[in-house]
């Protein structure tokens, strides 16, 4: 009986294949962010990644999944799919003894996300306005951060939380929120971190 083919995979090459996609995504966060959904193409992207638009239609997709993708690593903080539960900033939040060690590591979290991502949070909706894929994109994300913010509370309370405090503490913590304070506004990022810390304390301390 013959032997089956075994599959050759070169490290040299899976190494590129990855530095490649960081490259393409890294390009796609910047046109995303600077020029939005309608102002960014597959072009500009290639072009500035030096890659060829078939490049990045191979190692992302189309469009809409290099928005997902470029999205994605914004809010963890680079582009590999560890969860956030999973990450050292959520562990911190989950390790801390203290409510004011739970509360820090939290608004760290929070704080890390909203800068990271609040300008892609508007391509986001302005994509999801004329685009089907978008507006599944923004549904998910709208739900999942509703999840991790109520999961996250009671993590830092260590109670039960209400629905209604987790879809206040969910708003007072949006991007719309970031937007507003520190981008129009100009509060620091540090003014906004301790902002939230506050906004801990106001719904008590365990």
């Amino acid at each position: 009986m013959a032997e089956p083919a075994r599959t050759y995979r070169s490290p040299r090459r899976a190494q590129q294949a990855h530095e490649t996609r960081v490259a393409v995504l890294a390009a796609a966060r910047a046109s995303f962010a600077e020029k939005g959904w309608a102002g960014t193409s597959i072009r500009d992207v290639a072009a500035a990644a030096g890659v060829s638009v078939e490049t990045v239609y191979g190692s992302v997709g189309a469009k809409s999944a290099l928005f997902a993708a470029a999205y994605d690593g914004a809010i963890a903080g680079d582009d590999d799919p560890t969860p956030i539960a999973e990450r050292p900033a959520w562990r911190a939040m989950e390790a801390g003894a203290t409510f004011e060690e739970r509360a820090g590591a939290a608004a760290d979290l929070i704080a890390g996300i909203m800068q990271r991502s609040h300008q892609l949070e508007r391509t986001l909706r302005e994509g999801a306005a004329s685009h089907p894929a978008m507006a599944a994109l923004l549904a998910e994300d709208e739900s999942n951060r509703r999840f991790d913010t109520r999961r996250g509370l009671a993590i830092v309370l260590q109670r039960p939380v209400s629905d209604e405090e987790s879809d206040l503490f969910c708003a007072y913590t949006s991007p719309e929120v970031y937007d507003a304070l520190v981008v129009r506004w100009g509060w620091s990022p540090e003014r906004y971190r301790v902002q939230i810390v506050q906004w801990f304390i106001g719904m008590g301390a365990p």
